[in-house]
């Protein structure tokens, strides 16, 4: 694709980086087949291509962006299939990640939008605050029905479909805590290795069992696990936002933290059980590359980070051989098998210890919860829901397994198949309980 910058754009490392994003396209078009918006809609303009084409003009003139450039930017799921896709080698993670801080430094949205994503991005990245939010969205679920609801057919997100989906997403039941941050779980018999577990934001609220697994699993294994104690949301939510001032911030404090760790007690791994999480944190090292200060360290956090099935991949594990014939669908995130490029570990892994893995027609289209989309694009993300829901029914399997607590989220809301993490599974073919079927 041919560019427009000047010398003066190209100053600037950002554009720098997009306009080389931009110069390997080449327009062929096979990204649309695999983009959840554009097999949806239809529409050129909801597809990494003609999304590709409005953040050129956006960037090259240096305009402000439009309300329909807005819109099409929005509808995006930064589900990065395109990218599994390209044989061009495109990176549209960075160029549309880009196009998001520009969207929100020069769009002004309505009033309520801006105040909806100011709560989103104060609430979901802190633990305490999401608890909390979680409680009050009880009480509020009774009167969700009482909503208005969008007419037939339509796409365009309003605030009382926004305010319906956020209540419909809310458990209703809240695990209590899991361990504080500062815990480290030694390993059992010989210390083979040492790791850092991620405690997430949400994961930690809704479903703390998930990380509790992995520490079962890796312990039993011999891996010493360690809760680090100042480490904060990975910035994943707020740069999905175009809130690149919070989100990097976020990034250094983790940087320090986990250094910190490093040097101190030595880390094989940083493990992540969300893997929405893995995708920002393994990026550390570009988001950060402008940094003097940082740079460096966030290279070698990115190198340190791994999904927990990555790493378990690595290890012998001991199955106890009593999983007998459990069917289980195995849902790809996105995040996991397009944004890290990990599609066999998790499926050999639950194979290997004795599940009977299913593969789900359209593995490689989003579920739909992509972060906050499910919240702020619910109509979309209802469909493609639905859509996958009905993949997966296909396979008739007892469990469905996921790598991400967004999707597992989800999934489950359209579902009675019980929704578990892959880690919990293998937790429990490797000696530890049953998952909790709820």
């Amino acid at each position: 694709m041919k560019t427009e910058f000047s010398l003066a754009q190209l100053a600037d490392p950002d554009i720098q980086e997009a306009d080389k994003i931009l110069r390997a396209c080449v327009h062929c078009g096979f990204c649309t087949a695999t983009c959840p918006t554009y097999v949806l809609l239809g529409d050129e303009l909801d597809s990494p291509r003609g999304r590709i084409y409005l953040i050129k003009q956006m960037l090259e003139k240096d305009e402000k962006p439009t309300a329909d450039v807005v819109k099409h930017i929005d509808r995006c799921l930064s589900c990065l299939a395109c990218m599994t896709t390209c044989p061009s080698g495109v990176n549209y993670m960075h160029l549309v990640d880009q196009a998001r801080v520009r969207v929100e430094r020069d769009y002004s949205r309505p009033l309520v939008e801006r105040a909806l994503r100011k709560v989103l991005s104060l609430v979901l990245p802190r633990p305490d605050l999401f608890r909390y939010s979680m409680w009050l969205a009880r009480l509020g679920r009774p009167f969700a029905d009482l909503l208005p609801s969008p007419g037939p057919g339509s796409v365009s997100p309003t605030l009382f479909s926004r305010i319906k989906a956020m209540l419909a997403l809310a458990p209703r039941h809240l695990p209590p805590p899991g361990p504080a941050p500062g815990s480290v779980f030694p390993a059992e018999g010989e210390r083979r290795g040492r790791v850092a577990l991620m405690q997430g934001c949400a994961q930690q609220v809704l479903a703390p069992r998930i990380n509790q697994a992995a520490i079962n699993v890796l312990t039993r294994h011999g891996i010493e696990v360690v809760l680090v104690k100042d480490e904060q949301c990975c910035g994943a939510l707020t740069h999905h936002m175009g809130d690149d001032h919070d989100a990097l911030a976020r990034a250094r404090a983790n940087v320090a933290a986990w250094g910190r760790e490093a040097e101190q007690g030595g880390l094989d791994a940083i493990l992540m059980t969300t893997s929405g999480c893995g995708t920002v944190v393994k990026d550390y090292g570009y988001l950060l590359r402008e940094d003097r200060d940082c740079a460096a360290a966030a290279a070698q956090i990115s190198r340190l980070a791994k999904d927990v099935s990555e790493y378990l991949a690595g290890i012998e594990l001991k199955p106890s051989g009593r999983m007998g014939d459990v069917k289980v669908a195995y849902h790809a995130a996105c995040s996991l098998q397009h944004g890290q490029k990990i599609t066999l570990a998790p499926k050999e892994l639950l194979s290997k210890t004795g599940f009977v893995v299913k593969d789900v027609p359209e593995s490689h289209l989003c579920c739909g919860s992509a972060g906050t989309y499910n919240i702020l694009q619910p109509e979309l993300a209802g469909r493609l829901r639905d859509r996958k829901v009905a993949n997966i029914a296909s396979v008739e399997p007892d469990m469905i397994a996921a790598g991400n607590i967004g999707c597992m989220v989800q999934i489950a809301s359209g579902t009675s198949v019980p929704v578990v993490h892959t880690i919990e599974l293998l937790d429990w073919a490797t000696g530890g309980p049953r998952p909790a079927l709820n």
